[in-house]
């Protein structure tokens, strides 16, 4: 009897510790003063870039590992970096305006992860929900960690987001007018 009644304490015990013993995720802040996004739009005649700024970000580890993700970006922070002067303000004010991203009603877009898997060394295919003028559908992308830095390259599709302004999903003849659906993101992180 004495020693099933050791055999329960024990196996008590060691229940009890694994039960409140979870492994923790760790949570890294993103450095959104050093961390860069950037966008690139296509048309025919050409393209235009220019930077978002990060409002927030975290990516999330387990045992080393990328788990999860989430972002958050001021959608009145669009910059153009390839013009200047009055062509500039244009683009970004025309941007800014419900044409594009409609700012004004939508200030932030949303980033958060919902699947993480390991794709190489250093290298992730996530998952994700993004959210644009409040329509959220789901990104695929990869991203790489070195250290406490990562980068990632998406490519958006704009019309997914009603995001229509010179859109040959949304409108007939445009001819050299037609400015593609997909843009891309391009971001170099610190955390």
């Amino acid at each position: 009897m004495k020693n099933i009644m050791k055999t329960l304490g024990l196996a008590t015990v060691l229940f009890l510790s694994f039960a409140f013993n979870t492994v923790e995720d760790e949570k890294k802040e993103i450095k959104v003063e050093s961390s860069k996004v950037i966008w690139k739009g296509y048309k025919v005649t050409g393209s235009h870039q220019g930077t978002i700024n990060l409002k927030s970000g975290v990516l999330t580890f387990e045992d080393d590992k990328l788990v999860g993700g989430e972002f958050v970006m001021d959608m009145t922070s669009i910059n153009t970096t390839d013009l200047e002067g009055n062509w500039k303000d244009k683009l970004d004010g025309h941007l800014k305006s419900d044409d594009f991203f409609g700012v004004a009603t939508y200030p932030e877009a949303t980033l958060v992860f919902t699947n993480v898997e390991v794709s190489g060394k250093n290298a992730y295919k996530v998952v994700g929900d993004l959210t644009i003028k409040g329509k959220t559908n789901p990104v695929e992308f990869t991203i790489s960690i070195y250290g406490s830095k990562a980068t990632a390259n998406l490519k958006i599709d704009r019309s997914k987001y009603d995001v229509r302004y010179g859109s040959s999903s949304f409108f007939d003849n445009l001819q050299d007018k037609v400015i593609y659906d997909e843009f891309d993101l391009i971001t170099d992180l610190e955390f």
